[in-house]
């Protein structure tokens, strides 16, 4: 189960709008991260597209957003200073030492960094750390959201051809097939 918090976005409803991006920031890392739930760690590095996206690599490539926008864009450190891919695709690339705890451990570990980087700021002060350039941290909150919410969906799809196919198979094994 994921160990990220998750304030329910209803209850943000009256908040300012910094605590209303930020219930909706959790409840999408929430998300993503529970896409891994009860899954296997053949499951998770299931690969049912062309591209590098499985369960696995698409918790592993949120840890590297949260590391980008909110590292790399917020102290202006480099991507290598972070130890982070320097491209997105090679975020989602899964190693020997990827697994769903260690990936897991990451991601909420790069969330409560991004939590604790962007507490200081507000919602229009300038982050000065990406290629873009100056950006208020407005934008990043909704940009990482955007991106959060996209790979949710992806990640849902994934999730449901898995353990459709585990049904199916369940069910093949269990009639003799």
């Amino acid at each position: 189960m994921s160990s990220l918090p998750a304030t329910p976005t209803a209850e943000a409803i009256g908040s300012p709008a910094r605590a209303q991006f930020e219930a909706f920031l959790d409840e999408h890392r929430a998300a993503l991260n529970g896409c891994l739930d009860g899954l296997t760690e053949e499951q998770a590095r299931r690969s049912l597209v062309p591209s590098r996206t499985t369960l696995l690599g698409l918790v592993k490539h949120a840890t590297f957003v949260e590391q980008v926008w909110f590292d790399e864009a917020i102290t202006c450190r480099s991507r290598a200073e972070i130890g982070i891919p320097a491209t997105p695709d090679e975020s989602f690339a899964l190693g020997a030492e990827d697994t769903i705890v260690t990936v897991r451990k990451a991601h909420n570990d790069a969330c409560a960094a991004a939590r604790r980087a962007a507490s200081a700021l507000g919602l229009e002060d300038t982050v000065h750390g990406n290629w873009r350039g100056p950006l208020p941290l407005r934008w990043v909150y909704l940009h990482v959201l955007r991106e959060l919410a996209q790979h949710c969906g992806h990640a849902d799809i994934l999730r449901e051809q898995i353990l459709r196919d585990q049904e199916l198979f369940g069910r093949e094994r269990f009639r003799g097939g």
